[in-house]
């Protein structure tokens, strides 16, 4: 009796082992990061086109991450895409020179924002919260650049 109670507690604690590290796992892949992400600043920008760009996309600059994507909205006057970046405050503030671009990790991996800091001056501001940034460029859309080679080969066919 005693030995088949011992070997229950065994099983039970490995099984319970092997759900946390599932867990665990699944966090990891999802990159769930803490309940509180700590201080950060809301930056804004339009892009034309923003591919398949999600909320909580990463923001990198030359890879690290600086930030999180918090929103993405339609403008209602002009119909545009606007996306609003959740900046961590330990990165410091960028000026405004700054320009931000829609990348794609790989081929065909998730999308996520380019940060391109600019150039600091004594004339030149720095981006608080809540301001635009100025200079974007928007995702490449393989459909597009796919349709785009199509109708280049069809076009030089006629000639």
């Amino acid at each position: 009796m005693q030995q088949t109670r011992k070997l229950e507690l065994w099983v039970g604690a490995f099984v319970l082992a092997g759900v946390i590290a599932i867990l665990i796992m699944v966090f990891k892949v999802a990159n769930v990061t803490g309940l509180s992400s700590g201080n950060a600043y809301k930056l804004q920008a339009y892009f034309d086109n923003i591919g398949s760009l999600k909320v909580r996309s990463p923001v990198k600059i030359g890879g690290v991450v600086v930030g999180r994507v918090s929103a993405i909205d339609l403008d209602k006057d002009s119909f545009t895409p606007v996306v609003t970046l959740s900046i961590d405050e330990q990165y410091g503030q960028f000026p405004e020179t700054s320009s931000a671009e829609i990348l794609t990790s790989g081929l065909i991996g998730e999308q996520y924002i380019g940060l391109i800091p600019g150039f600091v001056d004594e004339d030149i501001e720095m981006l608080g919260n809540g301001d635009f940034i100025e200079d974007t460029k928007s995702a490449l859309v393989l459909e597009d650049l796919i349709g785009q080679v199509l109708y280049s080969v069809n076009g030089s066919d006629e000639e």
